[in-house]
């Protein structure tokens, strides 16, 4: 079970979504503005947060900029009714990890956190297991069905990129961007030479397969959920 702490200071609004989350299975605590929560968080263990920015004695900024300067990387799922670009652009650079414009689509809500929450085991955890392949972060070694094997840095960022993310498409200048650093020069064709080099190396594995989305990029999938 998934303890999801919800700060708002509006009632209606954290009673509703203290209600659609505990209807769908996570543990839901509440506080009526950052500082409460905090001293939630002091006492509880919280897998993730949704909080709105526009609230008293401690707005959402100030909360997630607090928890971000003292190292603590659970995710935070910001929602709020104000949806400039500075204001998102403010968010995400203090740290928040995703965005949401009131009135919140419910099931969409429920997706971007069960989203959230696997990407978040997947970091703490720092391996991926698919079937009977394991990738390794801090080995940078792939395990299939019990042989082990180092792949070169840029290789493994590039599959384990991929594969934290099924089915998502990523553009070549994302992952340039991502894994060989904004400041690269590497061109987009340094990507599909990488790419080769990994179908080659998994050609044959069963678990996953790396897909060309023609015209967009590429994506990982799953063979078998």
């Amino acid at each position: 079970m998934f303890n999801i702490l919800v700060v708002e200071d509006d009632n209606n609004s954290r009673r509703l979504t203290a209600d659609v989350l505990e209807e769908n299975g996570y543990v839901a605590v509440t506080a009526c503005n950052g500082e409460k929560a905090l001293e939630i968080m002091d006492n509880k263990h919280i897998d993730l947060v949704i909080a709105d920015i526009m609230m008293p004695v401690m707005d959402g900024y100030a909360f997630t900029k607090m928890l971000r300067e003292n190292g603590i990387s659970i995710p935070i799922i910001m929602v709020t009714a104000k949806e400039s670009i500075s204001d998102k652009k403010q968010a995400f650079t203090i740290g928040a990890d995703d965005y949401m414009v009131k009135p919140v689509d419910e099931e969409e809500l429920l997706l971007r956190v069960s989203a959230l929450l696997r990407r978040s085991q997947i970091a703490n955890e720092r391996r991926i297991t698919v079937g009977g392949t394991t990738f390794s972060y801090d080995e940078l070694t792939v395990s299939v069905n019990g042989s082990t094997s180092e792949l070169p840095p840029k290789e493994f960022m590039l599959v384990y990129k991929l594969l934290s993310y099924p089915n998502k498409i990523f553009t070549r200048r994302q992952l340039i961007d991502e894994i060989w650093d904004m400041s690269s020069n590497s061109d987009e064709r340094t990507v599909d030479v990488h790419i080769n080099r990994l179908r080659e190396r998994f050609k044959g594995n069963g678990d996953f397969e790396i897909v060309t989305v023609r015209g967009l990029g590429y994506k990982a999938v799953k063979k078998h959920e």
